[in-house]
C-alpha cells in the first residue's frame, strides 16, 4: 500500500501577508514551483496540489523542480515518500483543452522519471473538481486512457508508460457530500465494469469553502459528519479503504484550520486522513508556529476515527440541516450586491482565468451569482460581518424548537468557539446601518441575536488586533459607501485577522 500523504498544500490565495521566501504578497505563476520545493523541504508537508483549475498553471512543473533540485528529489521521490496532485480542470466549467494539456504534463512527467532514473509514475492521481457522479469519474479515467495510448514517432510513449489514472472525486456541494458514499459505490461498480478490478483504495475530498458558500457554515460542517460516518459503512462492506481529504482554509466559515487551531480541528475532524493547508496557514503565521502545527497533522491526523451517526441521527440531522439551509440562501440573495462590490476591492495573490462560482451556477441554488468564497469570505468580514453568522442564529432558534440542539452541538463540537471566534470581528454599528436600509442585513441582525442567546454572551473583540479590526471596518463600510478607495484598509483588516478570507 502505498503512503497516504497526511497534509496537503494548496494554491488557494487567502493569505494576506507576504510568504516568507518572497518580496511581495503577490505569488505569480512562475513563483509557484519554487513555493512547492520549500512546502517539502522547508514546512515538511507530504503533497502539494498543483491547480489547473481556474487558474494560470506551469505546465512544466516536474521538469523545473528536478532541474533545480534534483538531488533533493533523488532522496525525497515524488510519488513515494512524497507526492505532486494535479487538481484538473472541470470540463463541465473549463474548456477540455486544458484537460488534455494536465493529461499531456503526467505522461510527460512519467517518461522523465523513468529516464532518469526515479520513482515512477511520479503522478498518478488527479482531482476532479465539482465531482457529481461516478460516470463523471471514469470519463476522466477513460480520457486519459486515450491519451495515453497515442502512438506516433514523435510522442516517443514507450512500453511499459502510464496507462491509469487514480481520480480524486471533490465534492463541493452539502447534498453530494451528504451522498457521495452511494457515488462511491456506484463508482466501484462501473471501474470494475470498465476496467476489470476495483480501486484498492479512494481518497474522497470534501470542500468546506464552496458548500459553505452555498448553504452556510452549519449545514457544511453536519454534512461532512454525515459523509465521514457513512465512509465507515462503506468500507466495511466493501473492504475498499477511504482515506478522505478536507479542503480547510484559516478562518471558521472556511474550515478554520490553522496553526493556532491544530488541537480543534484535529477533535472535530476525526477520520478525516489529509488536510488542505492553504496560504494563509503558512505565511499569516510565523515559521516555527506553522512548521510545529504541520508536524502535529502529521503525527496525529491519522490515529482518530470517525463518528458514526445512527439513521435516525442522521435523519433528524438532513432536517435541521435544510432549515439552516433556508435561513441562509434567503439572506445571501439579498446582500449580495454589496459582497459583490467589495469583493472586487480585495488585493490579488495569484494569477487566475475567468472562473465561475458555484453560487447561482445553473443548480438551483438561488438568482444571484457570487465571488468565490475566499472573495465572498473576506469581503463580509471587511464590513465586520463575519459570515460564519448568517443563517446560525435562526437555525440554532429552529433547532431548539425541534429537540435537535444537542445533536447539532454533538456533531459539530466546535459550534460555539467558532461563533465566538468569528463574532469577535463583529461590528455592530455597520450591521445596524445596513439593516435600516435592507431587511436582509435586518436577517443577519436577528441571527446575531440568536447566537449571543445560545452563547450566554455578547460577540464582542477579545484582544487589540480585534478592537483594530472592528475601526477598520468601520472606516471601510464608510468609503465604500462614498466611493472613496478602501483597498489599503481592506488589506490591513486581513493581516489583522491573519487570513484574506
Amino acid at each position: 500500500m502505498r503512503k497516504i500523504p497526511t497534509t496537503m498544500v494548496s494554491q488557494h490565495p487567502d493569505h494576506a501577508n507576504k510568504p516568507y521566501w518572497h518580496d511581495n504578497e503577490f505569488i505569480s505563476t512562475n513563483n509557484e514551483s519554487v513555493e512547492c520545493f520549500l512546502s517539502y523541504s522547508d514546512l515538511g508537508v507530504s503533497e502539494y496540489k498543483w491547480d489547473w483549475e481556474g487558474k494560470l498553471v506551469d505546465e512544466s512543473v516536474l521538469e523545473r523542480l528536478l532541474s533545480e533540485h534534483f538531488d533533493y528529489f533523488k532522496k525525497n521521490q515524488i510519488g513515494r515518500d512524497i507526492f505532486l496532485t494535479f487538481r484538473l480542470p472541470n470540463p463541465k466549467v473549463e474548456t477540455e483543452f486544458r484537460l488534455g494539456r494536465a493529461f499531456m504534463g503526467i505522461l510527460s512527467a512519467a517518461q522523465l522519471a523513468k529516464q532518469v532514473g526515479l520513482h515512477f509514475p511520479p503522478l498518478f492521481e488527479v482531482i476532479l473538481p465539482m465531482t457529481g457522479s461516478a460516470e463523471e469519474m471514469i470519463e476522466i479515467q477513460e480520457a486519459f486512457a486515450e491519451i495515453a495510448q497515442l502512438k506516433h514517432k514523435l510522442y516517443n510513449f514507450k512500453n511499459g508508460s502510464l496507462k491509469h489514472i487514480e481520480v480524486i472525486p471533490l465534492f463541493e456541494q452539502v447534498e453530494k457530500v451528504i451522498d457521495s458514499d452511494k457515488i462511491l459505490n456506484n463508482y466501484v461498480r462501473l471501474h470494475e465494469k470498465k476496467f476489470g478490478f476495483t480501486p484498492s483504495y479512494i481518497r474522497p475530498y470534501v470542500a468546506r469553502s464552496d458548500p459553505a458558500l452555498n448553504s452556510g457554515i452549519v449545514p457544511t460542517i453536519l454534512a461532512i459528519k454525515i459523509a465521514l460516518s457513512r465512509y465507515l459503512e462503506f468500507s466495511r462492506k466493501t473492504g475498499i479503504e477511504l482515506y478522505p481529504i478536507i479542503g480547510t482554509g484559516s478562518l471558521p466559515f472556511r474550515g478554520g484550520l490553522n496553526p493556532k487551531t491544530v488541537n480543534d480541528f484535529l477533535e472535530e475532524y476525526k477520520g478525516i486522513r489529509t488536510a488542505l493547508l492553504q496560504s494563509a496557514f503558512r505565511y499569516d503565521y510565523g515559521m516555527d508556529e506553522v512548521k510545529r502545527a504541520i508536524a502535529k497533522l502529521e503525527n496525529k491526523l491519522p490515529e482518530a476515527e470517525a463518528l458514526s451517526i445512527t439513521k435516525t441521527k442522521e435523519k433528524n440531522l438532513r432536517n435541521v440541516i435544510a432549515a439552516f439551509e433556508t435561513f441562509y440562501r434567503k439572506t445571501i440573495e439579498g446582500v449580495a450586491p454589496l459582497v459583490n462590490e467589495v469583493a472586487t476591492l480585495l488585493p490579488k495573490r495569484r494569477e487566475r482565468v475567468q472562473h465561475i462560482g458555484l453560487f447561482g451556477y445553473s443548480r438551483g441554488v438561488g438568482k444571484v451569482r457570487l465571488p468565490r468564497a475566499i472573495g465572498f469570505t473576506g469581503a463580509l468580514y471587511s464590513l465586520g460581518i463575519p459570515p460564519e453568522l448568517i443563517g446560525t442564529g435562526r437555525g440554532l432558534r429552529e433547532a431548539r424548537k425541534v429537540g435537535v440542539l444537542s445533536e447539532v452541538e454533538k456533531y459539530y463540537q466546535g459550534l460555539r468557539g467558532d461563533m465566538i471566534r468569528a463574532g469577535a470581528f463583529l461590528n455592530k454599528s455597520v450591521l445596524m446601518k445596513l439593516a435600516k436600509q435592507n431587511s436582509s442585513w435586518g436577517e443577519i441582525l436577528e441571527d446575531v441575536r440568536h447566537v449571543e442567546n445560545f452563547l450566554g454572551k455578547d460577540l464582542l473583540p477579545r484582544n487589540i488586533d480585534e478592537m483594530a479590526h472592528g475601526k477598520l471596518s468601520e472606516t471601510i463600510f464608510e468609503k465604500v459607501k462614498s466611493g472613496e478607495s478602501s483597498i489599503s484598509e481592506i488589506a490591513e483588516a486581513a493581516a489583522l485577522r491573519k487570513s484574506l478570507g
